[in-house]
């Protein structure tokens, strides 16, 4: 069994440091109010306005489901600032990053909530029902030990920036995509924070870091995979190509992984070998099964386009 140094945390120190100082000087200030068209907000029924009702929204089931789903996921933010603190410490540099990381994330709900209300995109009582439902039973990771942590945000980081930025695409709405856009440039900064220090720890322990490695992509899902109608709502998602099993192996994982070098790596012990072949064999596995979905999908599109039009689809054969 691989051992995490006792001490691993207290060597990266100096390395989080770096990156804070890095991730301050590259960070831009922005104000979620500036992404809001406040203009088409109006009063609901309470203050002698009316109340929502679906055909107030320009939104697609599509983009609706994904905002929905997107916006719940920030909505988590106390149970994620809760994980990394208990993982990362409050002092030192560990500890700034933590406050910052949460500050910057903060801004997500903020705005996409605010757009959401004011262009009356979603019921506003159905999410706030949701976020009551999603926030009470909160976000948690289990025992991950700091190294596993810090190696699942930096894939899940790096999701989220995916996931946004295709959401803003298919909104159809050049307001809901500049913002969404903006938002996944603060996900890519805290996804390269999260993966240098994650390098750095494939120097200090490389066997205990390649088991890390390959346990989370083994294991991982997205944070909001607990909230209620997430399956519904990530089916509709990936047959929108805003995420799927392609972009999570072609867009996430495997370029966070060439970074570090993962598969011509020198140096690991057997425990480390062993976990980097598990990790292989796993990618060889998701890479086939993304294959078949992107096939599949491909193949209902023409057969709903063939009735669109009036025609009998092709016969594909299985």
């Amino acid at each position: 069994m691989t051992t995490t140094p006792p001490n691993l945390l207290e060597e990266l120190e100096p390395v989080v440091a770096e990156n804070l100082d890095r991730h301050l000087s590259m960070a831009q200030e922005w104000h979620p109010h500036d992404y809001i068209p406040w203009s088409q907000g109006r009063d609901f029924a309470m203050l002698g306005g009316e109340d929502w009702s679906p055909e107030q929204s320009q939104l697609s089931e599509t983009a609706k489901a994904a905002m929905f789903t997107n916006l719940l996921t920030e909505d988590n933010l106390p149970s994620y600032h809760r994980e990394i603190a208990t993982r990362f410490g409050r002092d030192g540099a560990w500890g700034t990053w933590v406050g910052r990381w949460t500050a910057e994330e903060n801004r997500h709900g903020i705005a996409m909530r605010d757009y959401l209300v004011v262009t009356r995109g979603v019921d506003p009582v159905e999410l706030e029902r949701a976020r009551m439902e999603y926030m009470t039973s909160g976000y948690d990771s289990g025992d991950k030990t700091a190294l596993e942590a810090v190696t699942y945000v930096s894939f899940q980081e790096l999701a989220t920036r995916v996931s946004h930025r295709n959401t803003g695409k298919v909104t159809g709405d050049p307001i809901a995509d500049r913002m969404l856009a903006r938002i996944s440039k603060d996900e890519n900064l805290h996804m390269v924070f999260y993966r240098n220090i994650v390098a750095a720890a494939l120097e200090i322990a490389p066997d205990a870091t390649m088991r890390a490695i390959a346990d989370e992509v083994i294991g991982f899902e997205m944070p909001g995979a607990t909230m209620a109608g997430f399956r519904r709502s990530s089916m509709l998602i990936a047959k929108a190509g805003i995420y799927d099993l392609r972009l999570h192996h072609d867009d996430v994982i495997m370029p966070v992984l060439r970074h570090w070098d993962v598969f011509d790596r020198t140096g690991l012990g057997p425990e480390g070998e062993r976990a980097r072949e598990e990790l292989g064999a796993f990618l060889e596995a998701l890479d086939a099964q993304a294959t078949k979905f992107v096939d599949r999908r491909a193949e209902n599109r023409a057969r709903d386009a063939a009735r669109a039009d009036g025609r009998k689809p092709d016969i594909v054969a299985s």
